[in-house]
């Protein structure tokens, strides 16, 4: 495994709630990366990890492998894998998200 997978593995495994986005939670640098912020703030979350791909491009390609999912940004609770933006929405309107958000301790 490289160093980049190890990195990724580590990161999601390691923490209740991971976004891999473009730019930071104080400052997203895509509509898609800012859209993940704002539903995750709307969820009352509070412990959350952001990893910037916009400053490693082995980071940035490593992490669409380890997924096997194409597009950025890409969260992860409790080092699984949820989805991007889309997902995050349709889970945020039903209520999904907001349960696996509180059952992961990361709004408390």
């Amino acid at each position: 495994m490289s160093d980049v997978q190890t990195f990724i593995r580590e990161t999601v495994t390691q923490h209740p709630v991971v976004l891999f986005m473009k730019g930071s939670a104080q400052f997203p640098q895509c509509g898609f990366s800012g859209r993940a912020i704002q539903i995750l703030k709307s969820c009352g979350v509070r412990k959350l990890i952001t990893v910037n791909v916009l400053e490693d491009e082995e980071v940035r390609a490593g992490i669409k492998e380890f997924s096997n999912w194409p597009t950025i940004p890409q969260l992860y609770v409790k080092g699984e894998f949820v989805g991007g933006s889309d997902i995050m929405a349709e889970m945020n309107e039903s209520g999904e998200l907001k349960k696996l958000l509180d059952e992961s301790g990361a709004t408390q």
